[in-house]
């Protein structure tokens, strides 16, 4: 089954009646449904699912995304919280980890280039370094994992990761994992002005990239 959310344009989902639904909608696979929603009884995955629909409707279109992660964070009582963060972010994890402890919140932070690994252990050559000829350490965002996960953070936090570098994160911390804000350099950091922009200035760099 092809699942093709993006292009439909009766959508049911939101507003209850999916009579008319596509045949590869979620929706109608109730089946698959109902073992979904026995998962969302897991306690764990109970609280988080209850306390985000609450930090929705309660700052909706109100709270920045610092203060809806502070909300949830307290809603489901995370006490220790983890940043993973990127090198190049220094300057706003250390502002976001202090809003966080003023908070009263246990933070631990971890950056990316911990442990400082050069970049020929995972089989990068002199030439497809960022800077050649330099030293350069390579991102360790499983490192990054496991060292929140020894200090046994219950909520875990990405500010920046590169792209990649937060899958291998996410698969290996044991802690839920949010995000404050994701990387894009060309667009300060906010890699939805492409979309916004795709029919107009980014037009042609989206038709150019290659397939």
């Amino acid at each position: 089954m092809m699942y093709t959310c993006d292009v439909c344009a009766k959508n049911g989902c939101k507003t209850g009646d999916i009579s008319d639904s596509p045949l590869n909608c979620p929706c109608t696979m109730t089946g698959d449904q109902e073992n979904i929603k026995t998962e969302y009884m897991e306690k764990s995955n109970l609280t988080i699912a209850h306390n985000s629909a609450l930090v929705e409707s309660s700052g909706y279109c109100q709270q920045t995304r610092i203060e809806e992660i502070i909300s949830f964070a307290r809603r489901c009582g995370f006490k220790k919280l983890g940043v993973a963060f990127c090198i190049g972010l220094k300057d706003e994890a250390k502002t976001f980890c202090s809003i966080l402890r003023k908070r009263d919140f246990e933070v631990n932070s971890v950056v990316c280039k911990n442990g400082s690994i050069p970049k020929a252990f995972i089989n990068i050559k002199e030439d497809e370094k960022v800077r050649p000829n330099t030293y350069e350490a390579m991102c360790n965002p499983i490192g990054q994992a496991y060292f929140l996960n020894d200090a046994g953070t219950e909520l875990n936090i990405l500010l920046g990761l590169c792209v990649g570098h937060d899958s291998l994160f996410i698969k290996y911390s044991k802690a839920p994992v949010t995000v404050f804000a994701v990387k894009d350099r060309v667009l300060g950091h906010n890699p939805l002005a492409a979309i916004y922009t795709a029919g107009s200035y980014y037009k042609a760099k989206l038709k150019n990239q290659e397939k």
